[in-house]
C-alpha cells in the first residue's frame, strides 16, 4: 500500500512540474526543513527553514535561519490567479532585498530576478521528493546563455 501511495505521489509531483504555473506549484516547499550547505571556507553548515501558508493559504511565508552567523531571511510568495504568475519578495538581516517571478524552466520550479544589464539570478528547485530537495542559487552574466551555481542548499524534512 505504501509503495502504491508513493508512486501516486510521484506522478502528481511530476505532473505538476510539467504543466503551467498554478496555485499549487510551490506546495512541495511548505514544511519545516533542515538545510545544509558548504560555506565560502569549505565548511559544512546547517540551518533551518520553516515555510508555511498564511493569509487563508494564499501566501507562502519563508523563515530562513543560519544559527552559525545569526543570518536570517524571510520571503513572501503569492500566486495571482488572474495573471497566472507567482511573485516573491525576499528580505534579510544583511539588508538584502530581491523581487522574483516564478517560472517552470526545464521542468523545474524557479523563482528568478529580472534581467539587468545581462545579469540575472534565480533559485531552482531540483530533485524534489517528499523527504527533501535541492535549492540551487544560480547567476548569469551573459544574458542567460550560461548559468553558474553560486549556492547549493540541500533540504531535508524535519
Amino acid at each position: 500500500m505504501k509503495r502504491k501511495l508513493f508512486f501516486i505521489l510521484i506522478l502528481v509531483v511530476s505532473y505538476t512540474y510539467s504543466q503551467e504555473l498554478n496555485e499549487n506549484t510551490f506546495d512541495f516547499w511548505v514544511g519545516h526543513w533542515n538545510v545544509s550547505w558548504t560555506n565560502a571556507n569549505g565548511e559544512k553548515v546547517s540551518g533551518d527553514n520553516n515555510i508555511k501558508r498564511i493569509l487563508d493559504d494564499k501566501v507562502i511565508q519563508e523563515n530562513f535561519r543560519d544559527p552559525t552567523t545569526n543570518y536570517t531571511g524571510m520571503s513572501l510568495s503569492i500566486f495571482n490567479p488572474t495573471t497566472k504568475v507567482w511573485k516573491q519578495t525576499w528580505v534579510d538581516s544583511g539588508g538584502g532585498h530581491f523581487n522574483f517571478t516564478g517560472a517552470i524552466i526545464d521542468g523545474h520550479p524557479v523563482f528568478k530576478t529580472e534581467m539587468t544589464q545581462n545579469t540575472q539570478q534565480r533559485m531552482v528547485f531540483k530533485n524534489i521528493k517528499p523527504t527533501g530537495f535541492d535549492w540551487i542559487w544560480e547567476g548569469t552574466k551573459d544574458g542567460g546563455k550560461s548559468w553558474k551555481t553560486l549556492w547549493l542548499i540541500t533540504y531535508s524534512k524535519k
